[in-house]
């Protein structure tokens, strides 16, 4: 039975953390006004628009950030823990609940920018169509991060600053993330 339990919380942790994706997305592409006539930013806005509307009438954006998407991605990971916990049978302490899908979130979002940073530099090394959407979308999304290093941390025509932003964002998991999850993890079982 416990091949079963791991297959559906496998699908359980793969749905919900593809919505936060899109969420995400959403929120980061908002932050940075990456451009809405790329097909992939209207993707996002399309598939995300009918759920983060209802909820902008009430929480207006704060400057460029959309409150409204983080916090259907934290409630998104709230409910994926509960979910998680009520599959194996366990009722968590709900402040514990709380931190943890907040630290979850966090984890989450350093995670994504990671892969983002990541994806971009690579692409980045080879010969590819600067037009083509995903490039477009993903340097408009990390282009903020990686502006207080552009041109700093040159070596031989290699840009170092790719690889800084990462590591501070490895940091950041180890050193942010990973001590909020073991709080709200302790939290949550009432330790």
């Amino acid at each position: 039975m416990s091949y079963l339990l791991n297959a559906l919380s496998m699908l359980i942790e793969l749905a919900f953390e593809a919505a936060v994706t899109l969420l995400l997305l959403r929120v980061a592409a908002e932050a940075c006004r990456a451009d809405f006539n790329n097909p992939l930013s209207q993707f996002v806005y399309r598939y995300t628009n009918p759920v983060l509307a209802p909820i902008r009438r009430v929480l207006p954006n704060w400057r460029r950030i959309n409150l409204a998407g983080l916090l259907l991605a934290w409630l998104a990971m709230l409910l994926k823990r509960l979910l998680l916990c009520a599959l194996i049978g366990v009722m968590p302490h709900p402040l514990g609940l709380v931190v943890l899908a907040l630290a979850e979130l966090l984890d989450f979002a350093l995670l994504f920018y990671l892969v983002l940073i990541f994806g971009w530099s690579l692409l980045s090394m080879f010969a590819v169509d600067r037009r083509q959407p995903l490039l477009r979308l993903v340097g408009s999304i990390v282009a903020p991060l990686l502006r207080p290093l552009n041109g700093k941390l040159i070596a031989g025509n290699i840009d170092f600053g790719p690889m800084a932003v990462m590591i501070v964002l490895l940091l950041a998991r180890l050193l942010i993330a990973a001590p909020l999850l073991d709080l709200g993890a302790r939290l949550a079982m009432g330790a």
